[in-house]
């Protein structure tokens, strides 16, 4: 099934749901006794079917259905437990310091969950857009080897041109570059300040060197952009990965809150009697 079918398809299935469960709380909420409990245990059902889509991640080769149609599932039923949300706490936010806690527990994963929809998507088309793809792990040994390369232009430059203005340079605005990961913020807001200020540095020194120096420098100039490229990729790899460690840490969280929950509700209020 082609990714606008699935989409379709979903859309479908959520709304004939959505209207369903609404209907049965505005229509038989007097008549069916426990309509509460039966609600909350369906979003209980319904996040713990989510919760599955991590594990299918990591067993990949079972024939459990394609990665991209348990992605279509997850966003889908995700959206089916905010219906099961609103209609179990029944429009309003509870009261209660614990149940208030495991609302906004809730909210966190939900809000979590849109914002890795959106850079799930977006991600990729910049990283395609930008071109010249890295393994995220493989980053740091490219870094280094860029480094490396960088280093080794300056240091010859000076017995080269018996002149130490490239070293000069490089140890005082490139040196840091290339060490290390830079201009996270700038490269996921699409902001090419911080590179191109680099380069009209480097443009600057250049009006003073000889021809032979200058191709030294264009050298180095090619590298710094090699190096802003994989920090652009680092910036966004990384926004991927930190994403996942806060929303299953919370959908986690929520699931010992949701045990909880149900434990005080058997204790102090007689369960499902």
């Amino acid at each position: 099934m082609r990714f606008s079918q699935q989409r379709g398809l979903g859309w479908i299935v959520f709304f004939i749901l959505s209207g369903e469960i609404i209907w049965l709380q505005s229509a038989c909420a007097g008549r069916i006794p426990h309509l509460s409990s039966l609600t909350g245990w369906a979003l209980l059902a319904v996040i713990l079917l989510l919760t599955f889509y991590n594990g299918r991640k990591k067993l990949s080769f079972l024939p459990l259905l394609t990665s991209e149609e348990w992605l279509q599932f997850h966003i889908y039923a995700g959206l089916l437990t905010g219906v099961l949300f609103a209609v179990h706490v029944r429009y309003r936010l509870p009261s209660g310091w614990f149940e208030g806690i495991l609302a906004w527990l809730y909210l966190l994963v939900m809000a979590s969950g849109f914002f890795g929809l959106f850079i799930s998507r977006a991600i990729p088309k910049r990283l395609t857009i930008r071109g010249g793809e890295v393994v995220f792990e493989r980053i740091p040994a490219v870094r280094h080897q860029l480094e490396e390369q960088a280093e080794k232009l300056a240091l010859h430059s000076v017995s080269e041109s018996k002149s130490s203005t490239i070293a000069d340079f490089y140890l005082r605005e490139l040196k840091g570059f290339f060490h290390g990961p830079r201009n996270c913020a700038a490269h996921l807001s699409e902001n090419a300040g911080p590179v191109n200020r680099l380069l009209t540095k480097i443009s600057d020194v250049n009006r003073y060197l000889n021809e032979q120096e200058r191709a030294t420098l264009d050298k180095i100039a090619a590298l710094v952009r090699q190096k802003d490229g994989l920090d652009y990729h680092y910036a966004h790899q990384r926004l991927l990965k930190v994403w996942l460690f806060a929303h299953i840490p919370l959908t986690y969280s929520l699931l010992l809150f949701t045990l909880a929950h149900i434990v005080l509700v058997f204790a102090f209020s007689g369960g499902m009697r």
